[in-house]
């Protein structure tokens, strides 16, 4: 039962030395939960003077808002801490205590650099190189890329190949992939890999007629088409997973998961490293 007194707004603000890209993301998620509730979000970004952290706690103390903060500085991040519990205000500090935990177990300081991982490095340089890999060997254009990626997607058309391989390059994966068709041919190289490196993708067949309809249509064309048709869509199904279990490789229905779930199951089914920690996925604000 929704609460009488729920309050029509809620204000939160985000405040950053860098881009505020890591609280931001946070703020969203949690934001997400309450679908219901009306939300404001402030972001204060690239403060590096006293001058400008008060005048973006003012800011937030007028409007009465949560302050979310990644400032790497600890005179700012005092500064912060301070002026909310004077005032208050709900805050937490998301960067400051899990660096000082690193730097206790390392027994090393940090370089206190705002938005250090933005920099380019020699990961940020492999990410580009997974991007250009990506486009490379979509669709199966040149399968003798498939022995040189890190895992190889299969999967008949609308299976969200294309938009998997791209999301995985931006996490410094090379991949590759190959659109099913029955009858037509399978290149050799799939059965020179080492099939832990494939994974398989199929679909609800009701999902896949929908979805090939509402793509027709967006084409301007006629949606009762032998590319939705439900038998034809059934054979594509049965013939890709022939081939699955005969390549003895992994098999995700991607029916009803986001790109973002399936590629964290094709991440933690194939022992995958997500190489972006280091550079701009979570920005080290």
């Amino acid at each position: 039962m929704e609460n009488e007194n729920q309050p029509s707004l809620v204000t939160i603000f985000i405040i950053s030395d860098s881009a505020g890209e890591t609280a931001s993301k946070l703020a969203q998620a949690s934001m997400a939960q309450y679908p219901t509730v009306e939300f404001c979000l402030f972001r204060r970004t690239f403060i590096h003077s006293k001058e400008l952290l008060l005048k973006a706690l003012k800011d937030a103390k007028e409007e009465n808002g949560m302050v979310i903060h990644t400032l790497i500085n600890p005179e700012l991040s005092k500064l912060t801490e301070e002026f909310c519990d004077h005032a208050g205000l709900f805050h937490m500090d998301l960067l400051n205590p899990v660096v000082t935990e690193i730097g206790k177990r390392a027994q090393i300081e940090p370089t206190g650099e705002p938005g250090a991982l933005h920099h380019l490095n020699d990961n940020y340089f492999k990410r580009i190189k997974a991007m250009e890999f990506a486009v490379k060997y979509d669709d199966g254009k040149d399968p003798r890329g498939f022995l040189e990626a890190d895992v190889v997607l299969l999967g008949v058309s609308r299976t969200s190949k294309t938009p998997l391989s791209l999301y995985l390059a931006n996490k410094n994966l090379k991949v590759a992939n190959l659109p099913l068709i029955p009858q037509a041919h399978i290149p050799k190289q799939l059965f020179e890999m080492d099939p832990k490196k494939i994974v398989g993708l199929t679909n609800d067949p009701e999902v896949l007629i929908g979805i090939r309809k509402e793509r027709m249509r967006a084409y301007g064309m006629n949606p009762e088409t032998a590319y939705s048709d439900r038998n034809k869509i059934q054979a594509e199904l049965d013939f890709a997973n022939d081939l699955y279990h005969q390549l003895g490789c992994e098999i995700i229905n991607v029916a009803n998961l986001s790109i973002e779930e399936t590629a964290a199951i094709i991440m933690s089914a194939l022992d995958l490293e997500d190489h972006s920690y280091y550079f701009m996925e979570e920005n080290g604000e």
